[in-house]
């Protein structure tokens, strides 16, 4: 498979640059992967697409507000996006500054001196002034993505935030999560839905093109996964009752299949690098929500080896003739897969 084998036009006025007034008033296409029968509907007709029983699973992370500015001694201004915080007060960082950093170079920033302490691939290990989650909590912004192109205002503190959101770590939102409001899950609790959640910390490494041409050739980003005991009881007993695991977002899709790794879903507390592309075999997820992904990104990838390459980029290719909303906060998809997609699958 080459990079190119998973583009498509989009013009860029279709990126959503700002959230709904509502969360759950977006549009929502569905794609059957067994047909490749599309459908347009509203996120509020999702409780229809749920059988009562069905799990639904959902990321419990919480955007850290990840951005930070800084200053060298020079004047030369740096921008600084958390990636990992680390033991003490260390953390690694994405930087963007005129010129490189360099090993013990001290920044100035609101809160007070960052040291540079080295280099460790595309990132930066640096020194701050007080654990990392706290300083970034006191004195960043919040991490709009790059294709967002403006300043974050005051209604992206919650907006580009799960109502659920719990578990401070990720510094960008799993954005199908971002759908729902109480009015919505009452809905689907109504409908006799259950609910588990996961944590994914979505890194910036999201946001990271492939870069290489072979797709294969691409090293995935890591990022942290922990499923719980209580999340595998909840998947045992949606397999119990015939009923589907229906992922909310791609990272949950990475969770439970990474916690799933070795053949069946035990509970799992660490990195995950695992790249989902054409020929994956589902062995956990039955039907997931998400939303529309960048050209040639691992996330169009893995929806592409869920239900069907081909099928996918038809289905984005109806939602920009449609006039769809793109990415972060734009609108959402229903897929259910491919037929061979699944190791349960005749």
């Amino acid at each position: 498979m080459r990079r190119s084998d998973f583009t498509y036009p989009l013009p860029q006025e279709l990126i959503a640059q700002q959230p709904l007034a509502e969360r759950s008033a977006s549009r929502l296409l569905t794609l059957d992967g067994a047909t490749g029968a599309l459908a347009d509907r509203l996120m509020r007709d999702l409780p229809q697409l749920v059988e009562p029983g069905d799990l639904l699973v959902f990321n419990d992370t919480r955007v850290i507000p990840a951005r930070l500015f800084a200053i060298k001694d020079s004047g030369g201004k740096v921008e600084l996006l958390l990636e990992r915080p680390m033991d003490a007060s260390n953390a690694l960082v994405h930087a963007r500054a005129s010129k490189s950093l360099k090993p013990a170079m001290l920044l100035q920033s609101r809160g007070g001196s960052i040291r540079i302490v080295e280099r460790r691939g595309d990132l930066w290990l640096v020194e701050l002034p007080e654990p990392a989650l706290r300083f970034f909590e006191r004195y960043g912004q919040m991490p709009l993505p790059p294709y967002i192109r403006r300043e974050p205002d005051a209604a992206d503190v919650t907006r580009y935030q799960s109502v659920f959101a719990r578990k401070q770590g990720a510094v960008a939102a799993p954005t199908a999560s971002l759908h729902f409001d109480e009015e919505l899950l009452a809905a689907l609790d109504a409908r006799g839905a259950r609910r588990a959640f996961v944590t994914l910390h979505v890194g910036a490494g999201t946001f990271q093109p492939v870069r290489t041409d072979a797709v294969g050739a691409h090293v995935m980003h890591a990022e942290f996964v922990e499923v719980s005991a209580e999340a595998c009881v909840a998947v045992a007993g949606a397999r119990a009752r015939g009923a589907r695991v229906i992922a909310i977002g791609t990272t949950v899709v990475r969770a439970l299949e990474s916690a799933a790794g070795g053949g069946t879903l035990t509970p799992y507390l660490g990195d995950s690098s695992l790249f989902i592309v054409p020929g994956f075999r589902f062995r956990v997820v039955d039907a997931m929500l998400t939303n529309f992904h960048l050209p040639e990104s691992t996330l169009l990838m893995l929806v592409s080896a869920f239900a069907g390459r081909e099928q996918v980029l038809d289905a984005y290719r109806h939602a920009v003739a449609g006039r769809y909303r793109f990415f972060s906060y734009g609108d959402g998809m229903f897929l259910t897969p491919r037929p061979g997609a699944r190791t349960r699958d005749p």
